[in-house]
């Protein structure tokens, strides 16, 4: 760790080192969107930077709180977010993805006025009866005579939500269901996209710098243009780091990490365009097929992979560890189990 300054500023500003959170939503201001295609992983995303939590009180925040969410949002993926910023992710990294909804869409034989139909029909079940889980709304739109399969329903959720009609709220049972933004989240003001553009970059240095345009630009899912244009903005709070990368004034390198065990789609691995500092020769190891695998860090490095088995965690080590980081991974096992309400 002490060879590699830039990866030690990167652990400690994803909340990897350093003074854990306390809550959930400390953790999704800081790291600003965490990928949440994956239930659990984005779950084991808060556990990994936070202290004497459990995966029910990130339920708790999207159910009864209402203080988090998720919804597509970067890259036309699923991100959990701080309801408070949803509408800055909103509004910079959904309207590019219009065309390729479109698309898709048409794949699925739905033209421009069966996607009107279906994004009307969608927000009047949620304005009547909302919120709904997806096999409900699927169940409305086959009433209303709009033909669908699970991907034509899918890409009409999609639609809706990053045309800023629906989120996905509260959890019921264990499925997360559908929500009309105005209905789910307080009315915002409207927005200056410089603005916006400049906080965006802001926030994204906060939990990933150092870090540069191009960084920025792939993690957000925006153009080089609008990259640069928000750290232009923003160029008096930043100072230069090797690499031509940039980061906030002031912060400073934490310790290497306790072992412990991460996620699939880990934040940690999807923040900048170059994945060596953590994975080193392991990356065909940790993905695959477009999957990012559960996996043990120690020291700031992948070291092994992990996978519940039932109730219980099994460790693949790619090499043989000291006795003392074998035996803190055992027991973030433990911790892992607890949080994930398995033991």
């Amino acid at each position: 760790m002490s060879g590699d300054p830039v990866h030690a500023r990167r652990l400690r500003a994803q909340l990897l080192a350093g003074t854990p959170a306390g809550d959930p939503v400390t953790v999704a201001e800081r790291l600003l969107a965490i990928q949440g295609q994956d239930p659990r992983g984005a779950r084991l995303a808060i556990r990994a930077r936070s202290r004497g939590l459990c995966a029910a009180d990130v339920d708790h925040a999207l159910t009864e709180e209402r203080s988090m969410l998720i919804t597509w949002l970067n890259r036309g993926t699923l991100h959990l977010v701080r309801s408070e910023d949803y509408p800055l992710l909103q509004l910079l990294t959904t309207p590019q993805l219009r065309t390729s909804s479109t698309t898709r869409l048409a794949q699925e034989g739905i033209d421009a006025r069966g996607t009107e139909r279906g994004l009307a029909t969608i927000e009047r079940a949620l304005a009547a009866d909302g919120p709904l889980t997806r096999a409900q709304l699927g169940r409305r739109l086959l009433r209303a005579r709009i033909p669908i399969g699970d991907g034509a329903l899918i890409q009409l959720l999609f639609r809706a939500a990053i045309e800023g009609i629906v989120v996905r709220g509260p959890m019921m049972g264990r499925q997360h269901a559908y929500a009309l933004v105005r209905d789910w989240l307080p009315r915002g003001q409207r927005l200056d996209r410089d603005k916006v553009l400049a906080e965006f970059a802001r926030r994204y240095l906060t939990g990933h710098g150092p870090a540069d345009e191009r960084d920025l630009a792939r993690w957000g899912g925006l153009t080089l243009r609008d990259a640069r244009a928000g750290l232009n903005a923003i160029a008096a709070e930043l100072e230069d780091r090797p690499g031509g990368l940039v980061d906030l004034r002031g912060r400073r390198a934490g310790q290497a990490p306790e072992p412990r065990l991460l996620g699939a789609f880990e934040p940690l691995l999807l923040g900048w365009n170059s994945r060596e500092p953590v994975l080193a020769d392991h990356a065909a190891k940790v993905i695959s097929g477009g999957i990012f695998r559960g996996f043990a860090l120690a020291g700031g490095r992948a070291v092994g992979l992990w996978r519940l088995r039932g109730r219980a965690v099994e460790l693949e080590l790619f090499g043989q560890l000291e006795e003392s980081v074998a035996e803190a991974l055992a027991r973030d096992g433990t911790a892992l189990q607890e949080f994930l309400g398995l033991s």
